[in-house]
């Protein structure tokens, strides 16, 4: 049950949303785009996502290869989380249809934002296919990975969703922004990603808390075991693509690495993955703080067991 002054600075946090999205708003092509393609002397991940500069077998423009396949596919995980995401915001926002209409409207423009992200990244999928070489397969079906998230339930999904929405935060103030070996296309992508994104956050840990709020400690103990469960299907989902990104890699990067240096390519590639998609959400600390007021402490020791052989 939400107090009143919880509701008050509810009511508050979501005019706020409401206002920077609208003095933020941008466009795809008049803003972002803007008639560039990649930059492919440039990186596209920095080092600090990527760890393509801890492949010490590798020349410099392979390492650069290494992150412009990796940031492809970061890209492109984007486009295919934002497809749950736009689903579940749309559901969660029927609880306000008749009620709190500033909720409503900024729930309604977190979902539009959203449908603009996918859009855009559908885009660069296009530019990358059109500058990098034949061959590139993004393993997952972003529609068919939707339908198993959202079997889970809600608040379930709305814990994945803060997740992944607080370490894109984190992701572009601590290595994408400070990165000035970057392509300025790619870069600037993430920029006003970040800006919306920064909205979206807010909203997400709000949704979550009150999805919380109406949860019995049996549901709850449930949800948190849903939870896991979706952490551990992003896991097989990454290592599918890891495996399918190093394939590539190796057909495309011009020589044939000697055998000992192949074999390391998977678990650095899949240990990078991991890193961007789960641990450096895990270790935010704004996620933990919302997690944290949410579980008790047999629940904490579960997810805490279930994270540590990706960890």
């Amino acid at each position: 049950m939400q107090t009143a002054q919880q509701s008050q600075n509810n009511a508050a946090r979501y005019a706020k949303c409401i206002e920077v999205s609208k003095r933020i708003r941008w466009d795809i092509d008049r803003d972002v785009i803007r008639g560039r393609k990649f930059d492919y002397a440039k990186k596209f991940l920095p080092d600090g996502l990527s760890m393509a500069d801890r492949l010490d077998f590798l020349s410099a423009g392979e390492q650069r290869l290494m992150s412009q396949i990796q940031g492809r596919t970061y890209a492109n995980i984007f486009g295919l989380v934002e497809r749950f995401i736009v689903a579940k915001m749309i559901e969660v926002s029927g609880a306000h249809c008749l009620g709190d209409q500033t909720a409503l409207e900024a729930l309604v423009r977190f979902s539009d934002e959203e449908l603009k992200h996918q859009e855009l990244f559908r885009r660069l999928e296009l530019l990358a296919a059109e500058g990098m070489p034949a061959g590139y397969v993004f393993a997952p079906d972003p529609d068919e990975v939707a339908k198993a998230v959202l079997g889970k339930s809600t608040w379930a999904v709305l814990g994945l969703t803060c997740h992944i929405e607080l370490f894109t935060q984190a992701h572009y103030r601590q290595s994408i922004e400070p990165d000035a070996e970057l392509s300025d296309l790619w870069k600037d992508v993430f920029l006003f990603h970040w800006k919306e994104e920064s909205q979206h956050a807010i909203l997400d840990e709000i949704e979550w808390a009150h999805e919380n709020g109406k949860l019995t400690e049996k549901e709850r103990d449930q949800a948190v075991t849903d939870l896991i469960d979706l952490v551990a299907a992003v896991d097989g989902m990454l290592q599918a693509q890891a495996l399918a990104d190093v394939e590539y890699f190796l057909r495309v990067c011009g020589r044939t690495l000697k055998a000992k240096d192949a074999a390391k390519l998977g678990p650095a590639v899949l240990a990078a993955y991991r890193w961007q998609y789960i641990v450096s959400g895990v270790k935010d600390a704004r996620f933990n703080e919302i997690l944290g007021g949410m579980i008790n402490e047999a629940q904490g020791k579960r997810i805490g067991a279930a994270l540590a052989p990706l960890m």
